[in-house]
This record gives structure tokens, C-alpha cells and sequence, in this order.
């Protein structure tokens, strides 16, 4: 399909949505091969993705460094070739023209909704877009605490159109926005964001597609390969410890307990669901700041196998976060753009082979979900092309 397509992050600005920005614009000009993209495999070459160079960039952030200097940031860092940004300077000074600063300074949480809708629309209309995916790669905000108005939609009406009330975190004032502008939707941190009823209700009343929650990159990822390992051959896991070292904004952000506690509850709700709540499973994150963006991950495993006897595995995952991260936003935007165009909406199950709590899904083994997201991928192409065809039919006509 040659239809553009727009990816909008919220947190445009940040290490994660910098990097997909580069990493998108060096694919559209064959700088760079799509390693890591899922959605790039020989497997669905047949399937109608939106090509690279379809893809057009924008986002919301409260910051106001531009992308290039963001970018020219992470080069001198050692996470991106410097010749690759500079060779990509004008590309995105191009995507840095349609971030737009979050609103949250409006008289009422309504005001901002409606701002921050009012920018994804301009945004699509103005560059012709079929369908926007909005990505929350945001920095991780403590969760708020459970109240009425996050289960019922009139209650909610209700506080959003007060002035003074801020019932809603920042990440779900965004996540309202792209309701609202029609846009689909991904969660890709463990902030409320869409996770409220109230709100998934929503996109699934507006026929809006939408995926989370917290991106699957390193330490989860490979959690859940090894311990559908260790249940498939009888292996009784005693203990599962998890240590997490990083820097960067990242490591700053996670340095608060309360933002830190949405994200360890994400990374051993999986781990739990394959080996069992019985299973100890101590977990924490260290900010080391001299790491930089580089992301250390170690794990212990204790286990029993055959007459008692004790089995040991220790893993250590290092690698720059935010180049494991991107290309899962990359395939969640060419994947949601075409469950838009194939008429799908609610919570889309299938794609929980990206995330560490999947909506829709309580099936965290990686080869199930890989298996499921295969499948479905399939499927979505055959009616998005069959949907085309019709189209030309009857233009034909």
C-alpha cells in the first residue's frame, strides 16, 4: 500500500523516540537494513505493511531540545554512528517542525485533551496521512491511585470539564487524545496511559485499535524464552532473581520508588503467570549513571531437577535500551496502521509478543505470542488486500 502513515511519540524528544526517529528515516533512504524489526522478516513479505519511506514523524514532549541536537547526544554516547545524524540533518529538522509541546496548562484536563487531539489531527490532515499510530515511549510516571472516575465514563466527563481537577496522569490525558483525534494506539511504558477502563472503553467504542503494555526489550524478553524452558521439562524453579543497572533518563526516572514500583510490577507479572507465585522473585533497578543508555541486566536462577538435585543458571543482558526498543515501535506502528485499515478495534491481543503486560492477553510465553502475532499479522494482510481490491473494483466501475 503506498498510503501514508503517521507515527506520533509522546515523548518525541526522549532517547527511545530519538532513535526510532533516526532509525525510521535511515530505512526510508536505504541507509540502514531493518534488523530487529519483526515486521521486516522474508515471513511477511506478501503482507501490505506501510513501506518505511511512507512513514512520517511527529510527537508531543515538554521539552524543548530539538531531535538533531538529541540525536548528535546519543552519537557522542556511542549509541548511533555520527555520520549516520549527520547524514540525516535535514530529515530531522523535517521531524522536529511537527512536535508539538504537551498541553497542561489548560483551564480544565478537557482543554488539554482537546489541544493535544487538535495537534494529531493537523498533523494527519495536513500531510495526508490514512491513519496515525500514537506511541507512549514517555518517561515511566508514578501510577496514580484507583478512583471512580476511571471506571465510569460519565463520572470521568464530569471531573475532565472542572476547572482546577486533574484527575488524569499526563501519559492518559494523551492516551484521551488520541481517542479523540482517532488515532490507534500503543503503550509502550508501564504508565496508566490507556490502562483505564474508562478509557480502553473508549478507544473501543470509537473503533480504535490498541496494544500494551511496557515494551518487551532485555531482561523480560529473555525471561519469558527460558522459563516456558524450564516448566515444558518438569524443572521446578525455587527462585527467580532479577538485578537491573542503567543510566541515562531512564536510570534517573527509576531512581524515584514510586515511579519505579509500575515497572517492577510489569517485569515479574509475567515471570509469575509462567513458573508460579510461589517462585521468589526479588527485583530491583539501580540508576548508574556512567552507564549512560546502556542497559545491564543479571538474573539468577535457582532450580531442582531430577532426585533433588540443584540446578543453577545465571544470565547477564547488556545492550544500548533504547536500539532494542525502537524497532518494537517501528513494527507496532506499521502493525497497528494496518489493523486500522483492516477495520479492527479494541484491544489487540495478538501483538502481546511486544510488551511485558500484554491488554487482552494472559499468555506471556514468547514462542506462543510470537506464534499468535504471525498468525494474526496474516490474517490482517489478506483483509487489508482483499479490502484494496474492492476498492479498485469499484473505482474501476
Amino acid at each position: 500500500m503506498t498510503n501514508r502513515i503517521g507515527a506520533w511519540l509522546i515523548g518525541a524528544r526522549g532517547s527511545l523516540a530519538t532513535t526510532t526517529t533516526i532509525g525510521l528515516h535511515a530505512l526510508a533512504r536505504g541507509i540502514a537494513t531493518p534488523v530487529g524489526l519483526t515486521t521486516a522478516t522474508p515471513a511477511f513479505a506478501s503482507v501490505p505493511l506501510a513501506p518505511f519511506e511512507s512513514i512520517a514523524i511527529g510527537g508531543h514532549d515538554v521539552v524543548d531540545i530539538s531531535i538533531l541536537e538529541k540525536a548528535h547526544g546519543l552519537a557522542a554516547g556511542g549509541m548511533v554512528p555520527p555520520a549516520l545524524v549527520s547524514h540525516l540533518t535535514d530529515s530531522l529538522r523535517e521531524s522536529d517542525r511537527w512536535i508539538r509541546r504537551a498541553s497542561n496548562t489548560g483551564r480544565t484536563q478537557q482543554d488539554d485533551i482537546d489541544a493535544m487531539a487538535s495537534d494529531i489531527e493537523a498533523f494527519a490532515s495536513k500531510l495526508g496521512l490514512s491513519t496515525v499510530v500514537v506511541v507512549d515511549v514517555s518517561s515511566t510516571e508514578p501510577l496514580p491511585a484507583d478512583q471512580p472516575a476511571f471506571h465510569d465514563e460519565h463520572l470521568l466527563r464530569e471531573r475532565l470539564t472542572t476547572p482546577g481537577q486533574r484527575v488524569l496522569p499526563p501519559s492518559s490525558v494523551a492516551a484521551a487524545a488520541a481517542i479523540q483525534a482517532g488515532a490507534a494506539y500503543a503503550g509502550f511504558t508501564p504508565s496508566a496511559g490507556m490502562s483505564l477502563p474508562v478509557l480502553q472503553q473508549r478507544a473501543a467504542d470509537a473503533a480504535i485499535p490498541f496494544a500494551g503494555q511496557d515494551g518487551k526489550t532485555g531482561e523480560t524478553l529473555l525471561r519469558t524464552v527460558l522459563a516456558p524452558m524450564f516448566a515444558a521439562r518438569g524443572l521446578q524453579v525455587r527462585s527467580w532473581a532479577g538485578a537491573n543497572l542503567l543510566g541515562g533518563g531512564d536510570g534517573a526516572t527509576l531512581a524515584d520508588p514510586e515511579a519505579v514500583r509500575s515497572k517492577l510490577a510489569s517485569k515479574n507479572r509475567g515471570l509469575h503467570a509462567l513458573v508460579g507465585d510461589d517462585v521468589i522473585a526479588p527485583l530491583h533497578i539501580d540508576n548508574v549513571p556512567d552507564l549512560g543508555d546502556i542497559k545491564v541486566a543479571w538474573d539468577h536462577v535457582n532450580a531442582t531437577g531430577f532426585l533433588g538435585s540443584p540446578i543453577t543458571l545465571q544470565t547477564t543482558w547488556s545492550a544500548y535500551d533504547s536500539t532494542l526498543a525502537a524497532p518494537l515501535v517501528i513494527d507496532l506502528v506499521r502493525a497497528l496502521a494496518l489493523a486500522s485499515q483492516a477495520g479492527q478495534s479494541g484491544a489487540i491481543a495478538e501483538l502481546g509478543c511486544f510488551f511485558k503486560d500484554p491488554w487482552g492477553s494472559d499468555v506471556h510465553a514468547f514462542a506462543e505470542q510470537t506464534r499468535l502475532f504471525q498468525e494474526w499479522l496474516e490474517r490482517t494482510g489478506i483483509l487489508v488486500a482483499a479490502r484494496v481490491d474492492a476498492e479498485h473494483a469499484s473505482a474501476a466501475r
